[in-house]
């Protein structure tokens, strides 16, 4: 099994592996199978145990031990693919629903983790701050669009960045009062284990080396030979749930991140409830840790090696570093520890949920893509449910393989 991940993750590093889950050593029989014990995995299997339905949950590895202990989760309604050029790309109604459906999923989150304290899930702004001069003209017509649909966005020029976070080398930002942060790591063993307590079986370490459809039934079977038989299958794998689709449908590339010592450092305070992000691609993004901590992470490419992966990991951090050195100066950004990680990114900056064409409808794929992966999950969750109820979901179109031709 592919190494998502290289270096040591702050959230597995700072909590270890909490609870341990049993491999699955006999055959069983479930209404609902789900491949994946990420954060995307539990919030699937979260939806479908409220809704009163029965489901399985197994993964290759230790539970969270892929993506969901690599990401940084910055929760935000904002994704990669600005909403004017989503508007270019589709229409403007399309781009309103995406965005207005991951300031909807933050809400959903917060309900979701609000039992959850371990999860850690914290209010915050999001401040997306101009690189060069060169993106102001674009981030004032998105400024301007998401006024014109009551996102509450407010304009700052580079002296509000300077009095207020003390940024220099800014010409500007967009400030959006609507973020989060959490911990997806903590949220997923608890999550996972709340489910267990609900009669819900969960199994790591037991890969899954084939999945067939016979009729109305759904065979899976590990790489021990045990047999998992199901009405339906959702595929929330991560980054590999691409080579089980058998379609590219989206390019698999490495982000690199590190986390700070404790820092309380009064020129950076504003972090605790402020994002940042940059308007650069690769752009930057930063957030604080539950115990003050800065989290970085950027210099996105297009690797999709692991030793390559680890080769770059060290100049990498260097650039984050001289790039947190440009904006705040006055601040240490030395690495306490870091790591590299890798994900997908779709060509619209949107996910894929639900079923396709070549797998049938029994078997589904909640491929959250892009930066937003945790806010599209709980999204997804919706939709495959909604699917399996035999119902259409308002997000189903914009969530479907059909969209970008991919059916």
């Amino acid at each position: 099994m592919k190494d998502v991940r290289s270096g040591y993750p702050f959230w597995s590093v700072n909590a270890g592996l909490p609870i341990a889950f049993p491999p699955l050593t006999a055959d069983v029989r479930t209404e609902i199978l789900i491949l994946g014990a990420g954060i995307t995995g539990t919030l699937i299997a979260q939806e479908l145990t409220d809704a009163g339905h029965q489901a399985l949950i197994i993964d290759g590895r230790d539970v969270a031990w892929g993506s969901t202990s690599a990401s940084t989760a910055l929760l935000q309604y904002e994704i990669d693919t600005p909403m004017t050029e989503l508007a270019r790309q589709y229409d403007e109604a399309t781009a309103v629903l995406a965005y207005h459906s991951c300031l909807e999923a933050l809400d959903l989150l917060e309900a979701r983790a609000a039992d959850i304290p371990e999860a850690a899930f914290r209010r915050a702004g999001s401040l997306y701050i101009a690189s060069h001069r060169r993106a102001v003209d674009a981030m004032q017509q998105e400024l301007k669009l998401r006024k014109q649909h009551d996102f509450e966005v407010r304009w700052l020029d580079s002296e509000d960045l300077q009095d207020r976070y003390g940024l220099e080398n800014s010409p500007a930002a967009i400030l959006s009062a609507r973020a989060a942060s959490m911990d997806p790591y903590r949220y997923t063993y608890a999550a996972l284990s709340g489910l267990r307590q609900r009669g819900v079986a969960v199994h790591d370490r037991s890969k899954i080396v084939s999945v067939r459809t016979f009729g109305s039934q759904c065979i899976a079977q590990t790489e021990h030979g045990t047999t998992i038989t199901a009405d339906h299958v959702i595929v929330a794998t991560g980054y590999a749930a691409i080579r089980q689709l058998g379609v590219k449908v989206a390019s698999c590339r490495s982000t690199y991140a590190y986390v700070t010592e404790p820092s309380i450092d009064p020129q950076i305070e504003w972090m605790h409830d402020t994002l940042m992000w940059e308007s650069a691609r690769p752009y930057l993004y930063t957030r604080r840790t539950p115990d003050g901590r800065c989290m970085i992470g950027g210099e996105d490419d297009a690797v999709d090696n692991e030793a390559k992966r680890s080769m770059l990991l060290p100049a990498n951090l260097k650039k984050l570093q001289r790039k947190m050195q440009h904006y705040l100066p006055e601040t240490d950004w030395t690495p306490s520890f870091s790591w590299a990680g890798t994900f997908a990114e779709t060509t619209d900056g949107l996910p894929y949920f639900g079923s396709h064409p070549k797998h049938g409808e029994r078997i589904h794929f909640a491929m959250g893509y892009g930066g937003n992966g945790i806010t599209y999950s709980i999204l997804g969750a919706q939709v495959i449910r909604a699917h399996i109820e035999g119902r259409r979901h308002l997000l189903s179109d914009l969530y479907a393989f059909e969209r970008t031709g991919h059916a």
